[in-house]
């Protein structure tokens, strides 16, 4: 996982990066647009640096735009077309109210297991998993469930099930997907998005499963337990009850 730096520390460092990068295939003889993509590239990993929207598409569009505007490359009009689309398919536009990559940080979930315990085989849904960092978290803890990814993005997907090749890994909506089959959905989301995940979590899943968020809370609904990640992030814990 990036560390934390403090803005535009974030974004200062990735645009270097991606020049460096962009000037040192161009002096290995590389073309202008195979350049031009593995750099943008490089500025799209380098989006992990930050927290809200608006930095990220700073971050990956900062290095095409400033490109463009030096006059460096001359490129037909439609090659920087490929930036965008690049952005597009690690970003899709209907994956922008969720967060694809927000990554959960190592150790996050070490003591879960003793508060939410879990029978062997037991299914958990890690729903958004972007690269994986919230499965390898969860194996740590249940190393004998039954571990699921979702993820929307199909790089973010196809990547993941690289890293995490004991967990299937499925592309797919996370709020068109059905929670029935889950033991634990844990997610790594925005604030917005969790009053949604409760409302969804009570329809579908049985009652004494679990909904699991790091850092943000469902506002207005107690917790069942919280629990505090190694980097001080809360853990929150929502165990379903029967409806009366």
């Amino acid at each position: 996982m990036l560390p934390r730096l403090p803005w535009p520390l974030p974004a200062l460092l990735a645009w270097t990066a991606a020049w460096a990068l962009f000037l040192g295939l161009q002096a290995l003889g590389w073309t202008g647009v195979a350049a031009l993509l593995m750099a943008t590239g490089m500025g799209i990993v380098c989006t992990l640096w930050a927290a809200s929207w608006w930095r990220r598409g700073l971050i990956g569009a900062g290095f095409p735009l400033s490109l463009a505007l030096s006059g460096t490359l001359a490129l037909p009009a439609w090659a920087w077309l490929l930036p965008l689309g690049l952005l597009l398919l690690v970003y899709p536009l209907n994956a922008w109210r969720d967060a694809p990559l927000f990554p959960t940080p190592a150790g996050a979930l070490h003591t879960l297991a003793q508060a939410a315990p879990l029978a062997d085989g037991a299914m958990v849904l890690d729903a958004g998993c972007g690269l994986g960092d919230g499965l390898l978290a969860l194996r740590l803890a249940y190393p004998r469930a039954r571990l699921l990814g979702l993820e929307w993005s199909w790089p973010l997907r196809a990547l993941c099930a690289l890293r995490c090749p004991w967990a299937t890994v499925r592309r797919g909506d996370i709020w068109r997907a059905d929670w029935a089959p889950y033991a634990m959905v844990y997610l790594f989301q925005r604030p917005e998005s969790m009053a949604r995940a409760l409302a969804k979590a009570q329809a579908q899943m049985a009652p004494g499963s679990w909904l699991v968020s790091l850092e943000f809370e469902v506002p207005g609904a107690p917790p069942t337990g919280r629990l505090q990640a190694p980097d001080g992030r809360p853990v929150w814990l929502y165990q379903l009850r029967r409806t009366p």
